[in-house]
C-alpha cells in the first residue's frame, strides 16, 4: 500500500511577536498550483483566530498526512519577493541582534503595489557603462592604491576618501560612483548606502555622470509607495544594476558583487526600529555570506572600523597622492582669551578676506536663534514651568518657547532667585548669522540648517552659516571653513563624543577649496591633533586602545536589557551559564519612568567570541517572557522585557 502524501510549505509569518519567528508547516491545498518559494501568502492563525500575512520560505512534501496542519489560505501574488539569500540575510542579521527575521524584512520589502506589479516585466536588459565612463572610472580608482584589486577579488577595505572635489564632484561620490562602474563592467550588482538624501542626491549626481541611467535604482523613504516598490521589483531582476539608498538599501536583493558605505559613523545608519542594527553590521555579515567586495569609505575612521583594520579583517587604502585641507589650530593666547569671544582674530580676519572672493563656511552646534536662555541674575538654565523643558527664543525680544512642549513663557520668573530677566545662553545658526551679517557688511549671509537646507552654494562671496551635518557644497569649493563651538561640542555626555566631532569637523573640512585655510576654533588636544595633521586613524586606535579595558564598545559588544525588575532578573539569570566575565552585567539600575510596574535595565558586555551565545539566550529569554504574559503571568498581560544589542553609547 503507498502510503499517502501531501505538500506543505514552511511560512515565515509577519508578525512582531517574537514567539513567531520560526517557519510554520502549512498544507498547500490543491487549487494552489506550482507555487513558488519567496512569495507572499495569506495563512490562518489558530491560536489567533485569524488570517495573517506570511512568505513561502520552503516546499516540501512529508508521508504523514495525518499530522493535523492548517492550510494555505491564498497566494497573494505570484512575484516571489523573498528570494533565498535575502531570507537566509534576514534571518542571519536577526539571529545576531536578538530580533526577529520578519522586522528586518518589514524594513526591506515594500507593501504590495497591484498596479505595479502588473506593469512589471522582470526582463531588463543588461547594460554596462561605455569605454569612456570605464577609463574614468579606471583613471579615479588609480588614485587609491590596491582599490581595484580589492574590488575584482571581493576583497574588503577601509578607504580614506580625498578630501577635495573631482572634476566638479565631491570626491567621495565620485570614488564610490567609480567603483561601482568597475563592478558594473563585470556584470555584477552594486548597493551604495549613504546616511541622508543630502548624500544620496550628490551620489545620484556622480553616478548619472559614469553609469546609464537605467542601471541606477534609488531605494529610500522619500519615494512614493509605488516608486518605492518599482525599485524593489527592479532589484529582484538578473540584470546588474547599482542601488543607492539609505540604510535599509543594504538587504537589497541584487546579488551583489559590491557593498559599500558611506561615512558609517553617521549615526543616522543605525536602526531605529526593532532589532536595531546598524548598516555597517548587516554590510558584514552580508559580505561573509555572498563573498562581495565590501568597502567603508570616509573622510575620518570609526573605532568600529579600525577595530576591524587592526586585526587585519579590512586592507587600510589611502589615496597615492593625499591632497588635505590646511586646519589651523587656535594659538595658546586665544585659547586663553575669554570664551564670550566667539571667533578669534585670526579666524576673523581669514574669514574677512576669503569672504571678499567666494564663499566661506562657518559651522556651529546647533540650530535657531538662541536655543538656551538662562537667569541674567543667577544663570540657572530657564526651564518650562509645565514640562520643565529648556526655554529659547526665535529672535533677540522674542517670548521664550519651550523646547519640548512649545508653550510660551510669557511671564516666567526663576524659581531660584525669583528674577524676571533673561539672557541668551547660546547662539544657534540664527543668531551667529545676525552678528556676523553685522560684522561682515555687505557680504551675503545664508543660513543652512534643517529649517532652511540649502544643497549647493555658488561661487560668490558669501557668508554660508550651517550647522553640523547640513553644510551645503559650494562650486569650486569654499575659500575658507570656520569651525566653531567646538568646547561646547566636546561637552556632550556621550562616550563617542570625540569621535563624532571628528566626523563633524573633518566633513566640513573636506568642502574646503585645495588650499583654503580651516579654523578649528578653541579646541585643543588630541581631536584637535588629528584634524590638523589628518590622522583620524591614529586617533580611533587611541581611543580603541582606552576603552579595550574598560570592555567598551567597540571594544566588546553591549547589549541593553530592560523591563520589569523581574524580567530583567529572570533574562540575566538565563546568561549565568555562558561563563562570562564576574564583571560582565552592570545593572540593573532603575529607569526614571511612570510605567507600572517600574521599569529598569542592565548592560551586558561580552567578547564578540561569546555573541551568539549571548544572543541566543537573550532571545530565547524574550520568548520565554511573551510566552509567560501571554498566560497573564500575575498582573500582567504584557510582555515587558526588551533587548537591544551593539548599542553604540552605554549610557543610553
Amino acid at each position: 500500500m503507498v502510503t499517502p502524501s501531501r505538500r506543505i510549505a514552511r511560512v515565515l509569518l509577519d508578525s512582531p511577536l517574537p514567539q513567531l519567528d520560526r517557519l510554520f508547516d502549512y498544507a498547500l491545498p490543491a487549487e494552489i498550483v506550482d507555487p513558488v518559494p519567496g512569495t507572499r501568502v495569506r495563512v490562518p492563525l489558530r491560536t489567533a483566530g485569524r488570517v495573517v500575512d506570511g512568505y513561502i520560505v520552503e516546499l516540501d512534501t512529508e508521508s504523514d498526512a495525518d499530522r493535523p496542519l492548517s492550510e494555505v489560505d491564498t497566494v497573494v501574488s505570484p512575484v516571489p519577493v523573498l528570494p533565498d539569500r535575502l531570507y537566509r540575510l534576514a534571518r542571519r542579521v536577526a539571529d545576531r541582534a536578538a530580533g526577529s527575521a520578519s522586522d528586518i524584512l518589514r524594513l526591506v520589502i515594500p507593501k504590495r503595489q497591484v498596479r505595479v506589479e502588473k506593469a512589471w516585466t522582470s526582463d531588463s536588459p543588461t547594460v554596462v557603462p561605455t569605454d569612456a565612463a570605464r577609463e574614468r572610472a579606471a583613471d579615479l580608482l588609480a588614485l587609491y592604491d590596491g582599490l581595484a584589486e580589492v574590488l575584482d577579488t571581493g576583497g574588503r577595505a577601509a578607504v580614506e576618501a580625498i578630501p577635495v572635489a573631482h572634476d566638479g564632484e565631491q570626491g567621495w561620490a565620485a570614488l564610490l560612483a567609480a567603483s561601482a562602474a568597475r563592478i558594473l563592467a563585470s556584470g555584477r550588482s552594486s548597493i551604495l548606502v549613504v546616511p541622508d538624501h543630502r548624500d544620496l542626491d550628490r551620489l545620484l549626481s556622480a553616478l548619472g555622470s559614469v553609469l546609464p541611467a537605467e542601471t541606477i535604482v534609488r531605494y529610500d523613504s522619500r519615494q512614493t509607495n509605488p516608486d518605492r516598490y518599482r525599485a524593489f521589483l527592479r532589484t529582484l531582476e538578473e540584470a546588474p544594476c547599482v542601488v543607492v539608498g539609505n540604510r535599509s538599501a543594504v538587504y537589497a536583493p541584487v546579488r551583489a558583487g559590491l557593498v559599500a558605505v558611506w561615512d558609517d559613523g553617521d549615526a543616522l545608519l543605525g536602526e531605529p526600529l526593532a532589532p536595531y542594527v546598524h548598516a555597517r553590521d548587516a554590510a558584514l555579515l552580508r559580505q561573509e555570506q555572498e563573498d562581495s567586495a565590501l568597502v567603508f569609505a570616509g573622510h575620518t575612521r570609526t573605532t568600529d572600523v579600525e577595530r576591524l583594520v587592526a586585526r587585519g579583517w579590512l586592507r587600510d587604502i589611502r589615496a597615492a597622492r593625499r591632497v588635505l585641507p590646511r586646519v589651523v589650530l587656535s594659538t595658546p593666547q586665544e585659547m586663553e582669551q575669554p570664551t564670550a569671544q566667539r571667533l578669534p582674530s585670526s579666524a576673523f580676519l581669514a574669514a574677512r578676506a576669503a569672504a571678499a572672493e567666494g564663499p566661506v563656511l562657518v559651522q556651529v552646534s546647533r540650530p535657531g536663534f538662541a536655543p538656551s536662555l538662562v537667569c541674567a541674575e543667577c544663570r540657572a538654565p530657564a526651564r518650562c514651568a509645565h514640562c520643565g523643558g529648556p526655554l529659547g527664543a526665535t529672535h533677540r525680544g522674542a517670548v521664550p518657547i519651550c523646547g519640548w512642549c512649545g508653550r510660551g513663557a510669557r511671564a516666567w520668573a526663576c524659581p531660584h532667585c525669583s528674577s524676571t530677566q533673561l539672557r541668551l545662553a547660546s547662539s544657534g545658526s540664527e543668531r551667529t548669522a545676525d552678528e556676523l551679517g553685522k560684522a561682515f557688511p555687505g557680504i551675503r549671509v545664508i543660513v543652512a540648517d534643517a529649517a532652511h537646507p540649502v544643497e549647493r552654494v555658488a561661487d560668490k562671496p558669501a557668508l554660508v552659516v550651517a550647522t553640523r551635518g547640513a553644510e551645503p557644497v559650494a562650486d569650486g569649493g569654499f575659500r575658507a571653513v570656520v569651525l566653531l563651538d567646538g568646547p561646547r561640542m566636546l561637552q556632550a555626555p556621550d562616550l563617542r563624543i570625540g569621535e563624532a566631532c571628528l566626523r563633524w569637523w573633518s566633513n566640513a573640512a573636506a568642502l574646503a577649496a585645495p588650499g583654503a585655510p580651516v579654523h578649528l576654533v578653541g579646541v585643543d588636544g588630541a581631536v584637535a591633533r588629528a584634524l590638523a595633521t589628518w590622522n583620524q586613524p591614529a586617533y580611533a586606535r587611541t581611543e580603541l586602545a582606552e576603552r579595550d579595558p574598560l570592555h567598551m564598545p567597540p571594544a566588546a559588544r553591549v547589549a541593553l536589557v530592560e523591563g520589569s525588575a523581574a524580567a530583567v532578573s529572570r533574562a540575566l539569570v538565563s546568561l549565568q551559564d555562558l561563563s562570562l566575565p564576574p564583571d560582565a552585567v552592570l545593572g540593573p539600575v532603575p529607569i526614571d519612568t511612570e510605567d507600572v510596574p517600574p521599569r529598569v535595565r542592565a548592560l551586558v558586555r561580552f567578547d564578540y567570541g561569546a555573541g551568539a551565545r549571548v544572543s541566543t539566550a537573550l532571545r530565547a529569554a524574550v520568548v520565554a517572557e511573551a510566552m509567560s504574559a501571554r498566560r497573564g503571568r500575575g498582573r500582567s498581560t504584557r510582555s515587558t522585557l526588551s533587548v537591544r544589542l551593539d548599542i553604540l553609547d552605554p549610557e543610553l
